[in-house]
């Protein structure tokens, strides 16, 4: 018996009608990237959760380390992007910059696990890139900003900007780290709700600690 051959059509995929393929294959990517780990994720995988063949992957975006790449770009590059334009206003309000930093990480669940992977943890894939192209526009403006309001009388003058930033990305980024955890052992939601209390609270403990009472 003859196998039917099924010719497919050279160039662009055509995508399935309501579906946002690249954006599905970037999201199912920034998953498995973050369970299994980089390298432990085979171009396949992804793919077969996408639904889609493994050379549409590729047409998109060249090689799982660019895939990798992409997934990081679509968070940090417009979280940067945003950083830039907060800090070119005159007052920089500490407040809106956990608000923006919090509610990037958490509207990406898998991100803070991938990141540990990735950029924090030793031979990381984008450890390099993170610290050369995205560190010093994210974290890295951020003691800038709190040196700032110190000279401006609306922070205390008492806490070490570098060491302040550090604990305020601890903050913003832990709570999402620590989900599996925290859903168990301290009974914390994190549905919509729980990601506003959640917010709210580091606000309230960073405005107590570090506003200038003078």
């Amino acid at each position: 018996m003859n196998k039917k051959t099924i010719t497919r059509p050279r160039g662009r995929p055509a995508p399935r009608e309501g579906v946002d393929r690249r954006e599905d294959i970037l999201n199912i990517a920034e998953k498995l990237f973050a369970l299994k780990g980089f390298s432990a994720t085979a171009i396949r995988e992804i793919a077969d959760e996408a639904e889609v063949n493994s050379a549409m992957v590729h047409y998109y975006f060249g090689s799982k380390q660019k895939l990798l790449e992409a997934v990081m770009d679509r968070v940090f590059e417009p979280l940067a992007e945003a950083i830039d334009s907060m800090q070119d206003q005159q007052q920089v309000d500490i407040q809106d910059f956990v608000k923006l930093f919090f509610s990037t990480i958490s509207s990406h669940r898998y991100l803070p696990q991938l990141v540990v992977r990735e950029i924090f943890l030793p031979g990381g894939k984008m450890q390099q890139q993170f610290l050369q192209h995205f560190a010093p526009r994210l974290g890295g403006r951020l003691p800038g900003m709190l040196k700032s309001e110190q000279q401006a009388g609306r922070l205390s003058n008492e806490f070490q900007p570098e060491h302040t930033a550090l604990m305020i990305l601890s903050l913003c980024i832990f709570p999402m780290i620590a989900r599996p955890a925290a859903e168990k052992a301290l009974n914390i939601s994190y549905d919509e709700a729980g990601l506003k209390t959640i917010s709210r609270h580091i606000s309230q403990l960073l405005e107590r600690g570090l506003k200038n009472e003078s």
